[in-house]
């Protein structure tokens, strides 16, 4: 295969060392210090370490590459505006860490630890956003399906690891502030707004959701079209993200008030998808699309800098 300029850096060892210093340049201009994110910036470096344990541990693309990590990392700054959330931040982070775990599991149906690790940190995610809760069948779906791993044990697992963030925090909470406080997390729950309701969301998310579909659907594409070079455990992989991030899509779409928690999952659903198809391919159309690709995410990313910053 013809080697272009993706491909040189799609497997370049300077790639992901260029992309943190891309990253850390971005939350500076965004006023990391003035406004100190210390915790939301130590949360990303962890979320990024985990996608790149992501990609080693389970051999996302099948040469050498750091692109995942790193298109996570520049994506992530591209949606520079959900810098300043504690819960996201912490959420997107449990996240990556279920997928490892779950990952890790594959076709163990005795798994039952790490089963029960993976849905303990996804309850924390769902203290942070409740919404993430109404996903959890898709994970049970995705176990069955596509992990080999479902049975009554790691069933019973999940559930045990998913109610034992509420175990231990909501005792604290019930004996500081009462059993009344704790039943309010789980109202929103049955609340939903009016639907497609788009003039709720700034320009910036709007192009930022609109950038992240085109990449999404582009990544699917490309993985649907060249998933017979890929063994069977990669291919089950990369169909719970696709399928994820189109749940997740469909689901901004109708209830976009919940769009930082949803694109922060774009996010780590996507990033997958589009360093393989930057990656594995090597025609003049990719390449193109590729310095597209950078051009677009610079100039958007400029954008909400712009907008979204308190140095500016």
């Amino acid at each position: 295969m013809r080697k272009l300029a993706q491909n040189k850096v799609s497997e370049s060892t300077l790639t992901f060392p260029l992309s943190l210093l891309y990253a850390t340049a971005i939350w500076l201009l965004c006023g990391v210090i003035q406004e100190e994110w210390w915790v939301q910036i130590a949360c990303m470096a962890v979320t990024t370490i985990l996608m790149l344990q992501l990609n080693k541990l389970h051999v996302l693309i099948r040469i050498y590459s750091r692109m995942v990590s790193s298109t996570f990392l520049v994506l992530s700054c591209c949606a520079c505006f959900l810098f300043p959330s504690i819960p996201g931040a912490i959420a997107s982070m449990c996240i990556v860490m279920a997928y490892i775990l779950l990952f890790t599991s594959y076709q163990d149906e005795k798994a039952t630890g790490k089963v029960f690790y993976a849905f303990m940190v996804y309850g924390i995610a769902s203290m942070a956003y409740v919404h993430i809760l109404f996903l959890v069948p898709l994970l049970w779906l995705f176990m069955a399906k596509y992990l080999s791993l479902l049975s009554i044990r790691t069933w019973a697992a999940s559930v045990i690891g998913l109610l034992t963030p509420y175990w231990i925090i909501g005792t604290w909470l019930i004996y500081h502030y009462g059993i009344d406080e704790w039943p309010e997390h789980f109202m929103p729950l049955a609340t939903f707004h009016q639907p497609f309701d788009f003039g709720i969301l700034s320009i910036s998310q709007m192009a930022t959701f609109t950038l992240m579909v085109i990449l999404m659907l582009t990544g699917i594409v490309h993985f649907i079209n060249k998933s017979y070079a890929e063994n069977i455990r990669t291919r089950m992989f990369y169909s719970i993200f696709i399928w994820m991030d189109l749940t997740v899509a469909v689901f901004l779409f109708i209830q976009p008030q919940h769009y930082d928690l949803l694109m922060r999952m774009m996010l780590i659903n996507t990033a997958p998808l589009i360093a393989h198809y930057f990656t594995l391919t090597s025609t003049k159309l990719t390449n193109a699309s590729f310095f597209l690709f950078i051009v677009t995410v610079l100039m958007l990313t400029a954008y909400n800098l712009w907008n979204t910053s308190s140095l500016f």
